[in-house]
């Protein structure tokens, strides 16, 4: 059955990465405007942002298709995520535990077994011995993430990605915005599969934008 699946997933993205020729997003429908404009931290590249919560189910749903996708954006396109808190101390944890991975170079890696292990295998990872443990369980030197986990810095990146969420306007996840000037998210697009077309057209409207 796995083998359907991602079968059925490559074909969807594949056919959404397809669709940009011929779709055109629609302001204040698909998309709206972020206002003023916001910096972006890419230089010369279009920069993708995600912002979801390893907690929040409809993130849960979305990783699957996202992380494929983003995996083949152009060279001259740069995707992130950040985890938002919205003030919830569960959710401040588990974006912390987002920070600290990225600190020590295994947030790609484990990035979707963090969802499964919540939302599937019902791990409770907002307890910090449960979290240690399974991480280790998962190849992760178990001091070294504790150390980053720890550390200022890491909490300096929560609440840094907590403002770019209320600069951005970002109220819900998951959300996306395209180069500091459009947000998005898969409810304005009307599903998961829709909210592809309108990333693809938008970042085509930034690279154009920014000649590239």
């Amino acid at each position: 059955m796995k083998w359907f699946f991602n079968a059925c997933k490559t074909l969807i993205i594949g056919g959404l990465l397809a669709s940009t020729t011929v779709f055109s997003a629609v302001v204040d429908r698909d998309y709206v405007l972020v206002v003023p404009q916001r910096p972006t931290d890419s230089g010369k590249k279009v920069e993708v942002v995600e912002f979801f919560s390893y907690a929040c189910p409809h993130c849960n749903t979305l990783a699957p298709m996202i992380e494929p996708w983003a995996k083949k954006l152009p060279s001259n396109v740069v995707f992130k995520r950040i985890p938002v808190s919205f003030g919830r101390a569960n959710w401040a944890l588990l974006a912390k535990t987002y920070y600290a991975l990225d600190a020590i170079n295994e947030a790609d890696r484990l990035h979707e077994k963090i969802f499964a292990a919540l939302h599937t295998e019902r791990i409770n990872l907002n307890s910090q011995d449960v979290l240690f443990d399974w991480l280790e369980k998962q190849g992760v030197n178990r001091q070294k993430f504790m150390d980053a986990f720890n550390s200022f810095a890491i909490q300096s990146r929560i609440q840094r990605g907590d403002q770019k969420a209320i600069e951005y306007g970002v109220d819900a996840v998951p959300m996306v915005i395209i180069d500091g000037k459009f947000r998005t998210s898969p409810s304005m697009a009307g599903s998961n599969g829709a909210l592809f077309p309108v990333m693809n057209d938008l970042i085509k409207q930034s690279l154009k934008a920014r000649g590239l």
